[in-house]
């Protein structure tokens, strides 16, 4: 669930106490919760000393992740406890409209609420005065969302260093110091055996297409046709047929129509902007525009219609999670096998089997000096292509550490 319907926009702030924080941590409850809901259950930071080093001097620290799993943002609770400080982070609306305790837990442990369809000036606001206080660490993922994509990275919005040399030139005026940023590339290792888990979630998913014979091919040969399989099913169910021919074209060519039909549906005019991403967010924007600018009676009317409008919309963001090269033959790892299959459980049962046992590598990288000046006109901010460059070497490296599957 990526749009809210239930009731308009709210900011929810960060709760600013340190007292359930310390409780959390104090506790351990984060590695209760993680071993339980994503079975991360062992860590391993790298670097921390760049991290440690930077809160030390009293800067506005901005810790910019790469975002691949759910567990992302509760696994950097684990080098703020080794260092001992809190953390804030910017987190999407929805995850704020799940449970009671959900939304609780959440402001806890120091998450406050963005909007990311709209300009949302006062989650923009909030992060700015938190690098500017410097009071605790913040957590901002570049990519926006999350995908099972753990070896790649998907391109980076421009709004993170905006906030940080927003909050770069209010320190400077206050002569309090820098703000810095730490890119920080996080890694999941597989602990358990991939070969008998994949077995066993392929056969399920089979089932659940009905297909009752497991075929004579090995893990990773039947999760490309189990892919092949939910791609055509899916062309059906949004074009009426199925298509033939390679994979990465026909999922493109299903990405488009999804747009363009969800476009149409709400009389937006073709964008300007081809990025998929970008559309999406349009696409969500109308859709709760439209359902709020209606009367009670016309909500309760629209709502399954926009609601489906939206998840159209998901599913097409939704493909850009299955990579073109992801399996191929010979660069296959255990991480990458499991990745693409939680994504098709995602896509069939809305939430993915999390029963392989994990451990999350967090490396930190190097501090990047924020400067109070504007970026320069006319080209990429050069804050964004020193966090891209060193998230993107990381990754690869850690990549390197997976297993690969023969």
């Amino acid at each position: 669930m990526t749009v809210v319907l239930e009731r308009p926009y709210e900011f929810v702030p960060p709760h600013r106490g340190n007292l359930w924080p310390k409780l959390i941590q104090s506790f351990r409850l984060i590695d209760w919760h993680l071993r339980r809901t994503e079975c991360v259950v062992d860590h391993e930071c790298r670097n921390l000393d760049r991290f440690a080093e930077s809160v030390r001097n009293g800067n506005g620290v901005m810790l910019t992740p790469n975002h691949c799993r759910y567990a992302d943002p509760i696994v950097l609770g684990w080098p703020g406890r080794s260092i001992g400080t809190h953390l804030y982070a910017m987190a999407a609306w929805h995850l704020f409209n799940t449970t009671a305790f959900e939304h609780f837990a959440l402001r806890r442990m120091g998450a406050f609420s963005v909007h990311r369809e709209t300009s949302d000036k006062q989650s923009l606001d909030t992060a700015v005065n938190i690098l500017t206080e410097a009071q605790r660490p913040l957590i901002v993922f570049p990519e926006g969302t999350t995908n099972r994509t753990n070896d790649t990275l998907k391109p980076l919005l421009d709004g993170v260093a905006f906030m940080a040399r927003t909050a770069a030139r209010r320190r400077a005026k206050q002569s309090e110091g820098d703000v810095v940023i730490h890119p920080v590339a996080l890694k999941y290792l597989c602990l358990g055996e991939i070969q008998s888990w994949a077995a066993e979630q392929l056969a399920e998913l089979e089932l659940r297409l009905g297909w009752h014979k497991a075929p004579a091919l090995n893990v990773v040969d039947r999760t490309i046709r189990l892919v092949e399989g939910m791609l055509a099913l899916k062309e059906i169910e949004y074009t009426g047929r199925s298509s033939s021919g390679e994979l990465p074209p026909r999922r493109d060519a299903l990405m488009y129509h999804l747009l363009e039909t969800a476009e149409s549906a709400l009389g937006l005019n073709p964008p300007e902007d081809p990025d998929v991403r970008a559309r999406v967010r349009l696409i969500r924007a109308e859709v709760v525009k439209q359902h709020f600018r209606a009367t009670p009676d016309q909500q309760r009317a629209q709502k399954d219609r926009l609601q489906g409008i939206a998840d159209q919309a998901d599913f097409a963001q939704n493909l850009l999670s299955f990579p073109e090269s992801y399996l191929t033959r010979g660069h296959v790892t255990d991480t990458k096998l499991l990745e693409t299959i939680q994504r098709i459980q995602e896509s069939i049962y809305g939430k993915a089997s999390e029963t392989m046992p994990l451990k999350v590598i967090i490396d930190f990288g190097e501090a990047i000096p924020v400067p109070p000046e504007r970026a320069p006109k006319g080209e990429r901010d050069p804050v964004m292509l020193n966090i891209e460059d060193q998230l993107s070497h990381m990754i690869r490296l850690l990549a390197e550490e997976a297993k690969p599957i023969g």
